[in-house]
C-alpha cells in the first residue's frame, strides 16, 4: 500500500490533490463521535437491565465517556500540532473502533464503563487532528464550505444518534440488541483507518510549541475529582471524603491554571491559556458553554430513562419523540448567525430563554402526567420550542466568543470551549442523574419532575449570562460590549 502522499505535506502554492477524498474520510471517522454522543442515550434502559446496572454506573455510561474526552482534548490537539496530525487520527481512529469493540463485548458494568472512558479518550484523539487538517489543507472559500460540510454534519448527527440507537437496540440483529449500538462503529473504523492511511495527508505546524504533557495529567487528575463525589455520593451517604475530592478537583484545575500563567515563555504551550482567560467575553462565554452541557445532558439522560421505564415506549420510539429537539434546531439554526452579528448577545439570550421556557413546558406536561398517564406526545411542542432555543445559542456562540480572542490564542481557546462542552456533559449526568435517581422510589415520573427544575435553571442562569457577552458580533472580529 503506498503512503506516499503523507510525506507530501500540502502548501498554499501546491494544494493536496485529493484533499476532498480525504476530508470525506476524515468526516466518516469523526461521525463516529458525534453520533456516540447521543446514540448511547436510548439504549440505557436495555443496558441497565441486561447488565443489571446500577443508577450510579448509568451516570457513568455518560460521564466516563465525556471525562475521557473532556480529559484528553486540548493535550491531543497540540500534539497533533507538533508531531503531526495523521498519524494521531489513524491511532484515534484505530482505538475508537477497539473500545467500541470493547463495549459491545462487555459482560459488566465496570468493564463497560471502563471502554467507554477509552472511547472518550480516543475520539479526543481523533476529533482535533479532523478540525486541523481542514484548516491546512484548504484555503478561502474551500475552507469555509469544508468547515461548513462538518458544521452540517454534526448538526444532524444528533437527530441521527437518537434514531439509530433506538432502531439498533430495536432491531437486534444477530441477538446482539444494545451491543449493536457500539459494535456498529467496528466496520466504520477498519473502513475509514484503511482508506485515511491511504488519502489522509502528513499535516503539522512548524511552529508549535511543546505539550504540556504533565499539565494534562493534573487537568485530568483534576476533572474525575470534580465528576467522581457527584456520581458516588448518592449511593455512599454524601461522605466527607467526596467533598474533599471535589475541592482538591477544583484547586487541582485552578492551581495549573495559575502555575500555567507565571511560567509563561517557557515554550510550552499552555492548556489553560491565562490570557484568553482575562477576556470578559472568553470566560462568560466558557460558563455559559458549560452550564448549556450541564443541562442539556443531563436531560436527555433522565429523559430517556423516563421514557421507556415509565412511559412504556420502546428505544425506536423514545429516539422519535426525542427528535423534535432536533427538529426546533434545523428551524432556527440557518438564521442564527446573521441575526448575532446584528443583535449580539441579545440572540444568545433569547435562545437560553427559549430553552428554560421550552423545557418549562417539559415540565407542565411531566407534572401533569403526574396525575393522569398522557403519555409523551404533549411534550413535543416543549422540545420544539428548547431545540429552537438551542439554535439561537450555540450555534452563533463560538463566533461571539472566539472572536474576541486574538489570534494567538484561539487555538487553545477552541480546545477549551470544546472541553467545557464535554466536561460539562459529564458533570450535567452526575447532578441531574443524581436529583433523578433520588426520587426513582416515588415514581419516575415524580423523579423527572424533580430533575426539571435543574435543567430549567440552569438555561434561565445561562441567559442571565448571556448579558455580560460583548453586545454585538461580526464575522471576523468582536466590538466592545
Amino acid at each position: 500500500m503506498s503512503t506516499t502522499l503523507a510525506a507530501s505535506p500540502p502548501t498554499a502554492a501546491d494544494p493536496y490533490p485529493r484533499r476532498w477524498a480525504a476530508a470525506v474520510v476524515m468526516m466518516i471517522a469523526a461521525l463516529m463521535d458525534l453520533l456516540d454522543v447521543t446514540i448511547v442515550n436510548v439504549a440505557i434502559p436495555s443496558i441497565g437491565r441486561d447488565l443489571h446496572a446500577s443508577h450510579t454506573a448509568l451516570q457513568w455510561l455518560v460521564s466516563a465517556y465525556l471525562l475521557g474526552f473532556a480529559a484528553t482534548l486540548i493535550v491531543a490537539g497540540h500534539l497533533g500540532d507538533r508531531l503531526g496530525r495523521r498519524g494521531l487520527f489513524l491511532a484515534g481512529t484505530a482505538g475508537f473502533g477497539l473500545a467500541s469493540l470493547g463495549c459491545g463485548l462487555a459482560q459488566s458494568p465496570g468493564q463497560l464503563i471502563a471502554a467507554r472512558a477509552v472511547q472518550g479518550v480516543m475520539a479526543a484523539v481523533l476529533m482535533p487532528q479532523v478540525l486541523g487538517s481542514f484548516r491546512t489543507l484548504f484555503r478561502g472559500r474551500e475552507r469555509g464550505a469544508a468547515f461548513g460540510m462538518y458544521g452540517a454534519v454534526a448538526g444532524f448527527a444528533s437527530a441521527v444518534g437518537l434514531l439509530l440507537g433506538g432502531l439498533l437496540t430495536d432491531a437486534d440483529l444477530f441477538g446482539w440488541g444494545w451491543r449493536s449500538v457500539f459494535l456498529v462503529n467496528v466496520p466504520v473504523a477498519v473502513g475509514t483507518l484503511v482508506a485515511g492511511l491511504v488519502l489522509v495527508p502528513s499535516t503539522k505546524e512548524r511552529a508549535a510549541g511543546r505539550p504540556d504533557v504533565w499539565g494534562s495529567l493534573v487537568l485530568a487528575g483534576g476533572l474525575v475529582a470534580i465528576v467522581l463525589p457527584l456520581v458516588q455520593g448518592r449511593q455512599n451517604g454524601w461522605p466527607v471524603w467526596g467533598w474533599v475530592c471535589l475541592a482538591g478537583g477544583v484547586c487541582a484545575v485552578v492551581g495549573l491554571g495559575v502555575f500555567e500563567a507565571r511560567r509563561s515563555g517557557t515554550g510550552t504551550v499552555p492548556l489553560l491559556p491565562a490570557g484568553a482567560f482575562r477576556l470578559p467575553a472568553f470566560s462568560v462565554g466558557v460558563l455559559v458553554q458549560l452550564l448549556f452541557s450541564v443541562s442539556m445532558q443531563g436531560f436527555f439522560l433522565v429523559f430517556a430513562i423516563w421514557l421507556q421505564g415509565s412511559e412504556g415506549y420502546t428505544p425506536m420510539q423514545a429516539g422519535v419523540v426525542t427528535v423534535a429537539f432536533s427538529v426546533g434546531g434545523f428551524l432556527t439554526a440557518p438564521a442564527a448567525d446573521g441575526l448575532a452579528v446584528r443583535f449580539g448577545r441579545l440572540v444568545l439570550g433569547s435562545g437560553a430563554l427559549m430553552m428554560a421556557g421550552g423545557f418549562g413546558w417539559v415540565w407542565a406536561a411531566v407534572h401533569d402526567a403526574s396525575a393522569v398517564h398522557t403519555g409523551a406526545w404533549p411534550l413535543v411542542p416543549g422540545l420544539v420550542i428548547a431545540g429552537a432555543g438551542l439554535g439561537f445559542l450555540v450555534v452563533p456562540l463560538v463566533n461571539v466568543v472566539l472572536s474576541a480572542v486574538p489570534g494567538e490564542l484561539a487555538g487553545g481557546a477552541s480546545g477549551i470551549f470544546s472541553t467545557a462542552q464535554q466536561f460539562g456533559g459529564a458533570v450535567g449526568a452526575a447532578v441531574v442523574g443524581t436529583v433523578f435517581f433520588d426520587h426513582a422510589a416515588s415514581g419516575l415520573t415524580d423523579a423527572l419532575a424533580a430533575a426539571m427544575p435543574w435543567v430549567t435553571g440552569g438555561f434561565v442562569v445561562c441567559a442571565a449570562l448571556c448579558g455580560m457577552l460583548p453586545r454585538r458580533a461580526v464575522a471576523g472580529d468582536m466590538g466592545e460590549g
